[in-house]
């Protein structure tokens, strides 16, 4: 099995005055969504119970989750991971002015278990490139690390420190989360800075995203020095606009043949860059950006 990727080469825009150029973005090739009749079909078989029973089964644990998610614990979806509910909000100096109105959106996060993300770390990775044209240019295996992100890891700590600076993103106990897959596929070079302000990236919705400076990914937690150029690059879901905010200020994104981009020179402090690609998020549906 292997996990397919489509590179299409499509016409970018990393600063407001700068030139249109040409570049490969990476995205998921995905099939259908496989229904939930299907998937409790091919359970009933694997298992060895009828489709009834697993059907009760199947509805019965999804109202145990629904349930005990929506009162705040994190609940364990069997053989997959965690799930739990939290949120992304504005941050805000006095006291008086917290309200439910700062909160700019809720989300559903999941953290997978240990053995599904070996299962997908140790998955082959196909790349088929297109051209302008759309033509078939280049099919490649990729050789990437096989790096899983981890929405409990380093990511509480950046997002905290944005925080600080007038945005939030995270549960409501505090800690980071991510949204959604971002640049998928891309391989294990680092960009990263070794000063500067940290930049946290959260990330939401069905579609694609990435974050570069100089051509170069930038991942949540990254260190940049300020006024280093940002470059956004967005593939939302089908019939969405994406949006962009630093700081809960919004970054203005222009699109071209379906793709929007946008840039920002980062600010004197550690900062929270928060991406919607359009589309509803699930499962880790994202995360944090993956090097290029």
């Amino acid at each position: 099995m292997a996990l397919k990727i489509k590179a299409k080469e499509k016409k970018l825009k990393f600063s407001k005055d700068g030139p249109e150029v040409y570049r490969y973005v990476m995205v998921p090739d995905l099939y259908s969504t496989l229904d939930q009749d299907k998937v409790i079909k091919e359970a009933a078989i694997r298992s060895g119970v009828s489709e009834g029973v697993m059907s009760a089964c199947w509805k019965g644990a999804g109202e145990v989750i629904k349930a005990w998610a929506t009162e705040g614990h994190s609940v364990a979806l069997p053989g997959l991971g965690n799930m739990r509910f939290g949120l992304s909000a504005k941050a805000v100096a006095d006291v008086n002015d917290v309200k439910t109105s700062l909160i700019r959106t809720r989300r559903i996060i999941f953290t997978p278990t240990v053995a599904l993300k070996d299962e997908l770390a140790n998955t082959a990775i196909q790349i088929t490139c297109y051209d302008r044209n759309g033509e078939v240019v280049k099919r490649v295996t990729s050789a990437d690390a096989g790096t899983v992100e981890d929405p409990e890891g380093d990511d509480n700590g950046t997002e905290n420190s944005g925080t600080q600076n007038g945005s939030s993103t995270g549960s409501e106990t505090g800690q980071g989360s991510n949204g959604s897959g971002q640049n998928q596929g891309g391989s294990s070079t680092s960009s990263e800075t070794t000063e500067g302000y940290a930049l946290s990236i959260s990330t939401s919705g069905s579609g694609s995203a990435s974050v570069t400076k100089d051509g170069n990914a930038v991942t949540s937690g990254s260190n940049l020095n300020e006024d280093d150029e940002v470059a956004i690059s967005i593939t939302p879901a089908e019939g969405q606009v994406p949006t962009a905010t630093i700081n809960g200020s919004e970054i203005e994104l222009t699109e071209s043949e379906g793709v929007y981009s946008g840039s920002f020179a980062m600010p004197g402090q550690a900062s929270s860059l928060v991406i919607n690609t359009g589309g509803s998020s699930g499962g880790n549906g994202g995360a944090d950006l993956d090097k290029d």
